[in-house]
């Protein structure tokens, strides 16, 4: 039997268990069934409460008060601790069938899956190497607002990419929170970060990228930041994001749902959610409206 997902991931901040709660409501309304997993071992509060939550299994509370190690370490040992208990995920996860999307929420330390194999693990074991077989779309969230500081939004999208090649499975790059930018930067501007090349750096924001280090002191970080070696390294970073020409973005605002609606078809598409679905009969239609219409 066929299951289908998708890992909602990015750095702390972007939005990812918004995304989730507007992506389970947009289900709800559309009459589609999903199972929503909760990864994040010190997450706590829920607009929808997980079918399935890994602080069952282990909290980052207990692992620091216990183990006596910080959020970054801790984390990791949670995951770690995951995997050696899989059973856990595939247990609940084995029943489910075809119609249901399954729904990761992953915590915002992006290490986890860029610098360190344990995610990328996990998700090798839900897709091949395990007995689920799950075809798994990773939606990785970054914060529109990044689009501000050009240096930040390609160190951003680096992250995307490194994830992209370390999970291997489909992509779909979504920049979130577009309701914040949508005042201050202009539409056409704003398409030039959709898909991401050099040439956003032309536009330096006012800094002099001619300046030499003898004009820099050391100790004045804005200095740092805006000198010609800083220039040089976000060139070499969006060099190699356009050699590898893999990065693209989407936009999403949680707010409209026909936004959430046309990030979720795309999720569809890259897993083959539709291919797999029979077709329903008129009267099948029929009959979910009067199940409705009783439990109202």
């Amino acid at each position: 039997m066929s299951k289908f997902g998708t890992v909602v991931m990015g750095p702390a901040g972007a939005g990812k268990t918004t995304f989730c709660n507007a992506l389970i409501q947009h289900l709800r309304l559309n009459k589609r069934s999903c199972f929503y997993v909760n990864l994040d071992p010190a997450a706590e509060d829920f607009s929808y409460e997980p079918d399935l939550d890994i602080k069952d299994l282990i909290s980052l509370e207990d692992v620091m008060e216990e183990m006596g190690l910080g959020p970054n370490g801790g984390l990791i040992f949670c995951f770690e601790h995951l995997l050696q208990n899989l059973d856990f995920l595939t247990n609940a996860l084995e029943p489910l069938s075809e119609e249901y999307l399954i729904i990761l929420d992953l915590p915002g330390q992006i290490e986890l899956y860029t610098h360190i194999p344990v995610v990328p693990t996990l998700v090798k074991h839900l897709t091949r190497f395990g007995s689920l077989n799950v075809s798994l779309c990773a939606a990785y969230l970054l914060e529109s607002t990044f689009v501000i500081d050009r240096a930040k939004f390609f160190a951003g999208t680096l992250s995307a990419m490194s994830a992209m090649i370390m999970l291997e499975i489909p992509h779909v790059n979504i920049l979130s929170k577009m309701d914040l930018v949508k005042g201050s930067v202009p539409k056409r501007q704003l398409k030039r970060f959709l898909d991401p090349d050099t040439s956003l750096l032309d536009d330096n924001n006012g800094r002099n990228p001619s300046r030499g280090f003898g004009a820099v002191d050391p100790a004045d970080t804005g200095s740092v930041m805006g000198g010609a070696s800083f220039d040089r390294l976000n060139k070499a970073v969006a060099q190699l994001i356009d050699d590898f020409s893999m990065v693209s973005f989407l936009q999403l605002d949680v707010q409209n749902e026909d936004s959430v609606g046309g990030i979720l078809s795309y999720i569809d598409d890259a897993i083959q959610y539709h291919e797999a679905q029979e077709p329903r009969e008129p009267h099948d239609e029929i009959a979910d409206y009067g199940d409705d219409e009783m439990m109202g």
